[in-house]
C-alpha cells in the first residue's frame, strides 16, 4: 500500500525549535506557568517503565505533576542536541541525579509533537528503563 505524503506542517521549524527550548527552560527552571502556556489542554506525556513516572500523564495538570516529580527527585537535565522532526521536535537529553548510593545516568530524547503553536503530545524515550522504574519509586518525595 502507498501512503499518500502530507503536505509540509504549518508550523515552521523556529517554532518547534523555541516550543522545545520552552518546555526544557521552564522544566529546568520550575516555571509551571510557562510549561501551562506552551501544552495544549489535552496533552499527553508518555514514559517507558514501571516507576512512579512510567506510563501515560494525560492533560495539561498531569503533565506538570509529572514535571514537578522529575525535579524533586533531583534530576538533573543537560541539553546535548536538539532535533527538528516533520511534526515536532526532539531533545536529547543527558539525565543524571543520585540518592544515597543509587546513580541515574542515563541518556534520553523527548519528542514534543507541535499541534497548532502548542505541544499536544511528549514521548520519553530511555536508554535505562530499569534504571528509572529503581529511582522513581513512592515515599521519596
Amino acid at each position: 500500500m502507498i501512503m499518500e505524503l502530507q503536505a509540509p506542517p504549518s508550523v515552521s521549524d523556529a517554532t518547534k525549535e523555541k516550543l522545545g527550548k520552552a518546555f526544557l527552560e521552564s522544566l529546568k527552571t520550575r516555571d509551571w506557568e510557562k510549561m501551562r502556556d506552551i501544552l495544549t489542554p489535552e496533552v499527553i506525556w508518555t514514559l517507558p517503565g514501571t516507576s512512579l513516572l512510567s506510563g501515560p500523564a494525560a492533560g495539561v495538570d498531569a503533565v506538570l505533576k509529572r514535571a514537578k516529580q522529575l525535579r524533586d527527585f533531583g534530576v538533573m537535565v543537560e541539553l546535548r542536541h536538539i532535533l527538528i522532526g516533520w511534526t515536532g521536535v526532539g531533545l536529547a537529553l543527558h539525565n543524571t541525579a543520585s540518592r544515597g548510593s543509587l546513580v541515574l545516568d542515563e541518556w534520553v530524547v523527548i519528542v514534543c509533537e507541535i499541534t497548532g503553536d502548542k505541544i499536544s503530545r511528549i514521548s520519553t524515550y530511555l536508554s535505562d528503563v530499569d534504571g528509572i522504574n529503581a529511582f522513581f519509586i513512592e515515599g521519596v518525595i
